[in-house]
């Protein structure tokens, strides 16, 4: 895999630097760094990727905040959670103005941004994210959507896993 990433980058690396086949390589690349435990690599790569984004693409802004759902993985791979949770929390406010709160891919994000969250033991702060992002992917996505059942574990742990849980929280999550 981090082979083919390689001869996928070195036949494109020749085009001129607006191609978008360059950036796709380029993209390809960080993917097999990454999968093969070469975050720091694969970070490097994918914000050169969201820098080519930026200058030449800056309509494209699934492409932007695909980029940048990539860095904010390779750096909690790396354990700098505080960083990943701020562009998680960014990601997530841009899906919600360029989609909709109700758009599988915002949901998705929703969903990143509470695991951000549940890393970092912002407790208080993932349930009241979750609280409000569950019943919406309820309604747009169904209860049984495989989304939906994340947030629904997501808001059981951020209740369950609180050193300051109430027996309301526990009830709560056993119900989820």
């Amino acid at each position: 895999q981090l082979a083919l990433g390689w001869t996928c980058w070195k036949t494109y690396v020749g085009r001129r630097e607006m191609d978008s086949n360059r950036a796709n390589a380029m993209e390809l690349l960080g993917f097999a760094l990454h999968r093969n435990g070469k975050s720091e690599a694969a970070l490097r790569v994918f914000e050169a990727v969201l820098a080519w984004s930026l200058k030449y693409n800056r309509a494209d802004e699934e492409t932007i905040i695909g980029s940048k759902c990539n860095i904010a993985g390779c750096l909690t791979e790396l354990g700098r959670q505080d960083e990943a949770l701020a562009l998680t929390r960014s990601i997530y406010d841009r899906g919600v103005v360029v989609r909709g709160a109700s758009h599988e891919r915002t949901i998705a994000c929703g969903v990143n941004l509470a695991l951000s969250m549940l890393d970092v033991e912002r407790w208080d702060d993932a349930r009241t994210f979750l609280r409000k992002v569950l019943p919406v992917a309820g309604r747009s996505l169904g209860a049984n959507h495989n989304q939906t059942l994340r947030l629904g574990q997501n808001l059981a742990a951020a209740l369950n896993n609180n050193p300051e849980f109430t027996r309301d929280d526990l009830l709560e999550a056993e119900n989820i």
